[in-house]
């Protein structure tokens, strides 16, 4: 049986609906877990990346990877996004069809 994989979508909008500040926070945190390839750009781990969705700006977490080989990143995420009370929710990789 396949293990379920989940995507974090956080939203740069706190739970009150109020945009979160400083604005780019979500490219800070991906640049921080990306690397620099041997074109000298910056490329962003697959396990964590910014994106916009619905005219939104939002940090993916592949919560499964990420959790799994790098504990310490994902708790930072976590703790970041309740501590500033930002919305996020999961979606469920295997039931994308």
């Amino acid at each position: 049986m396949r293990k379920s994989s989940y995507k974090l979508i956080i939203e740069s909008v706190k739970q009150d609906g109020k945009q979160f500040r400083p604005s780019d926070w979500i490219e800070r945190i991906s640049a921080n877990m990306g690397s620099f390839g041997s074109d000298h750009r910056l490329h962003y781990a697959d396990t964590v990346k910014p994106a916009i969705i619905n005219g939104q700006k939002c940090l993916i977490v592949d919560q499964m990877q990420l959790e799994q080989h790098n504990p310490e990143a994902f708790n930072y995420i976590m703790q970041f996004a309740e501590t500033n009370r930002l919305r996020f929710h999961k979606e469920d990789l295997n039931s994308a069809a």
